[in-house]
């Protein structure tokens, strides 16, 4: 999986896996804004012809690490997420119970976003 590249493309809500000049996997997210800055990934999504490589794994890894160096939180929905954090719990800090709330709401209000 060297030869993997992740990429922010913030605008857009994607952190990106990148191999081979296509992009083989991502995490949908948004921006949680209150009740406290949050990354709040929504869906994780591997192509089926790159599964099995870790590459899920190095993106839950990396948005972790994003929101770490922007000293922000992260409120995860998408179950893949949640369980690799359970699993890696010395990289992934618990999340707030308020911030879960407040993201699961704000996805009930922007029904066509993801």
């Amino acid at each position: 999986m060297s030869d993997i590249d992740i990429r922010d493309d913030r605008a857009a809500g994607r952190l990106e896996a990148v191999g081979g000049g296509e992009v083989v996997g991502r995490i949908e997210y948004f921006v949680l804004d209150a009740p406290a800055t949050a990354l709040v990934p929504v869906h994780t999504i591997v192509e089926p012809a790159h599964e099995g490589h870790g590459i899920a794994g190095s993106l839950a890894r990396e948005l972790y690490a994003i929101a770490a160096r922007e000293g922000v939180a992260v409120a995860p929905l998408c179950p893949y997420v949640v369980k690799w954090a359970e699993r890696h719990p010395d990289e992934a800090p618990a999340a707030d119970p308020a911030l879960l709330d407040a993201a699961k709401r704000w996805l009930r209000e922007h029904p066509g976003r993801f």
